[in-house]
């Protein structure tokens, strides 16, 4: 790399320049092949001074603390408080996103917030956050902002979450996750013409980057799959998506089905009815998913975790409140002793539903 970079920028790895005069952008699938002073599609890479270079290492969209069961993650340290934050744009365009005001953004003054990896650290240590979440938008695009927070929150103790659709390339895909310690990838459905009709990507390589995460890397992984009625809430599709998760990621990854509302580009769809995600859940379970879940509606029944061995009850859950608890302190079941996966350490913790809006001093 030259060393002209503009100093408010921050320069990349993943790019090459090709034979006709311009650099291709190798984060993601979508190798984006850019001209002096053009953008990728998720607007946040650019070509500078004959370089990629991220533009908005630093900058956030704003901080919230979270519920973790809110990412969702509901084995990966159940009840605690997560730090959760955004950036701007993305790499995927999908007509429903429920995030679209920072996803979609094409105005930096979005970026409300800044802060330095280590404040972000600090930060979370000093609300007592167990954890960072990259969320709200796509965090491979802010690949190297996130690598770098997640090295400082590693240093004092604190996890780190990747909420992503899971659209990367390989070598990047293989640093990003190195340091994730959990990950909720969206399935966003199991047919190939509605990624490319309806999010502008690849079913093939969601897959992949699943399997990756879940046999190449230490990362606890959880799916998600935002259910729209007509689009891919069928039976016969969530058969296949649920016997694809039990034979290539195994029996344990959770499952979570979500309720679309509507939003972005698809106002005119309306509201996943409740049943439709029961039903998914139970075909899910049905195939050997031994944990699923529904999403975005209040039903305990559903959003409670039970053990795949006794069925005893272990983890009573009403969307983000957590009720009678029967783990012990290492996530056994009481009832049987059966380990439940995921990272369980000591006692449930104890933030319930709450969601606090916070500004960080910049640092």
């Amino acid at each position: 790399m030259t060393n002209t970079i503009t100093s408010s920028l921050h320069p990349t790895r993943y790019w090459h320049k090709t034979d006709d005069g311009r650099i291709q952008c190798d984060l993601c699938p979508r190798l984006c092949r850019l001209k002096e002073g053009q953008r990728g599609l998720c607007f946040v890479r650019a070509r500078e001074n004959d370089a990629i270079v991220l533009t908005t290492y630093g900058r956030s969209s704003g901080f919230c603390v979270d519920p973790i069961e809110k990412k969702p993650l509901n084995h990966f340290l159940p009840g605690t408080s997560v730090l959760s934050f955004g950036t701007a744009g993305c790499n995927l365009a999908c007509k429903f996103c429920q995030n679209w005001d920072m996803s979609k953004s094409r105005e930096m003054d979005t970026l409300a917030d800044a802060a330095s990896p280590e404040k972000i650290a600090q930060s979370a240590q000093q609300l007592g956050c167990r954890s960072v979440a990259f969320t709200y938008n796509d965090p491979v695009i802010f690949h190297e902002y996130a690598i770098d927070i997640a090295q400082a929150c590693h240093e004092l103790g604190i996890l780190t979450v990747a909420v992503t659709a899971g659209y990367i390339m390989p070598e990047p895909r293989a640093e990003f996750f190195r340091y994730m310690d959990a990950a909720n990838i969206d399935l966003k459905a199991f047919t190939d013409s509605f990624y490319k009709s309806l999010c502008g990507a690849e079913l093939e390589k969601i897959l992949e980057t699943l399997e990756y995460v879940r046999h190449h890397t230490n990362t606890w992984l959880e799916t998600t799959s935002l259910l729209i009625p007509g689009k891919n809430d069928s039976d016969e599709e969530i058969d296949r998506m649920t016997k694809w998760v039990v034979e290539h990621l195994g029996h344990n990854v959770p499952m979570h089905f979500s309720a679309f509302h509507p939003d972005w580009k698809m106002q005119d769809i309306p509201a996943t009815p409740e049943l439709t995600l029961i039903k998914a859940r139970r075909i899910a379970m049905e195939n050997g998913v031994h944990y699923a879940y529904t999403g975005n509606i209040s039903d305990t029944a559903s959003g409670s975790t039970y053990c795949h061995n006794c069925g005893v009850k272990v983890i009573e859950r009403n969307q983000y409140q957590l009720g009678d608890w029967h783990l012990d302190k290492s996530g056994h079941c009481q009832s049987c002793g059966t380990q439940i996966p995921g990272v369980f350490d000591g006692p449930p913790g104890t933030w319930g539903a709450r969601r606090l809006p916070v500004r960080l001093d910049s640092g």
